[in-house]
């Protein structure tokens, strides 16, 4: 386990990795995720056999410590990430980020492009205010104090099913809260926008076949994005066809079909 400071009370941020050749692999998980849970069993496909893979766990989940006055942005945690890589000796790697880690991984893009040479986004939250579900939305929808002391966490963990619930009730509920709340508000320019312009690193967006259609894709793919629909998936298409995710991450390409016309997407 390796770690790094990313604010100035002393806090660090973990994660694990696997020793390899070439440029890195970083896996960036979703909110109430953890990296190793969601990734591991994909770093140990012949896909990525023989290359350097980190399993990053974002502040306030998993492994990483958890501070009370930290803001838990999407800047924020792309710093953090920042962080991770700079302490690593990583340039130029394969940032793989599902969900909210998608949306962190885009904004790492956007602010250090020097860190990122292809980024691949699993079902990332590209636009502010999704419609209210169990996710980010349903979080963000109670008050604070609500969530973290008036029962709001436990009750978001029964809605979500046991495989997140089996996640997210290792994450701090604070930086659930401010994490999912930040999402929903998204960023400034918003994230679909920083993943339009972002040119210099290769650009690969999943999207499972089961979600529904993806908005705007005839947009992204117009400024470069690789959006590809991922038969027989839902939102974890690391564990619904690992084998289209595993090429996907080693730049083998998906086996995919052709996405549907652009409609409103899952939040």
């Amino acid at each position: 386990m390796r770690e790094a400071r990313f604010d100035a009370r002393g806090s660090v941020i973990r994660w694990t990795e696997a020793p390899g050749e070439g440029p890195a692999t970083v896996f960036v998980h979703g909110l109430g995720a953890a990296s190793t849970v969601y990734h591991a069993h994909i770093a140990a496909r012949r896909e990525l056999a023989g290359r350097r893979v980190l399993f990053v766990d974002l502040p306030g989940h998993g492994i990483s410590d958890r501070p009370a006055d930290f803001g838990y942005t999407l800047e924020e945690y792309a710093d953090a990430l920042a962080t991770v890589l700079d302490t690593a000796g990583v340039s130029g790697g394969v940032i793989a980020g599902h969900s909210m880690g998608g949306s962190v991984a885009i904004v790492l893009a956007d602010r250090r492009p020097d860190l990122v040479s292809r980024l691949v986004v699993t079902e990332g939250n590209l636009d502010p205010f999704p419609p209210v579900k169990a996710g980010s939305s349903g979080i963000a929808s109670y008050m604070e104090d609500e969530f973290v002391h008036g029962g709001g966490f436990a009750r978001v963990l029964e809605r979500v099913g046991p495989t997140w619930a089996a996640t997210m009730r290792l994450a701090d509920p604070l930086a659930l809260h401010r994490t999912a709340t930040h999402l929903v508000r998204g960023t400034e320019p918003p994230m679909r926008e920083l993943l339009l312009r972002n040119a210099r690193a290769e650009r690969v967006y999943l999207q499972g076949e089961l979600s529904g259609e993806l908005a705007g894709a005839d947009g992204l793919r117009a400024a470069g994005v690789d959006v590809v629909v991922v038969p027989g998936a839902g939102h974890n298409i690391m564990f619904d066809n690992p084998d289209a995710f595993a090429r996907a991450v080693a730049g083998e390409g998906a086996a995919a079909r052709p996405l549907p016309e652009p409609g409103v997407r899952r939040s």
